[in-house]
């Protein structure tokens, strides 16, 4: 079983990867998993959430040192996006993390609960439903084509 393990810790990082601002789809690794069928479901979802939830952490922490960070050249945010993420958390506050699964806009969020200060366990909290539901959304899609 470590070539299991191994699939279960590769997926684990590209999730923890695609949480960060770095370019990196974990939804296709899932599903192509999911297709095979050589893998327990549950702990497919389990290591892609873990990841993903693990990853945003690292962008709420990065959030919370922006002002010493943000002008650096390796940060990972666009001035503009961290703008609009900004916007949306002001006028929804931390339930606009509930929106922390989509592209484009979901991984600024999660810096920017760090830059506004939101408390590590709502955080968390909200972030993880999130991730874990959209991956068993995604699960309960790949899954009823088979």
């Amino acid at each position: 079983m470590p070539g299991d393990l191994a699939v279960y810790g590769g997926l684990f990082l590209a999730a923890f990867v695609a949480a960060t601002i770095l370019p990196m789809q974990s939804e296709a690794a899932l599903a192509g998993l999911l297709l095979t069928e050589s893998y327990a479901p549950a702990l497919l979802i389990v290591s892609a959430s873990a990841g993903n939830v693990l990853g945003s952490i690292v962008n709420w922490w990065l959030g919370r040192g922006v002002d010493h960070f943000r002008h650096r050249k390796w940060f990972p945010v666009k001035p503009s996006a961290l703008t609009r993420a900004t916007r949306w958390y002001q006028r929804y506050g931390r339930w606009s993390l509930l929106l922390s699964w989509l592209p484009l806009v979901g991984d600024p969020l999660t810096i920017v609960a760090g830059v506004l200060r939101e408390p590590f366990w709502s955080f968390l909290v909200i972030v993880t439903i999130a991730k874990v539901g959209r991956y068993l959304a995604l699960a309960a899609v790949t899954l009823s084509w088979m």
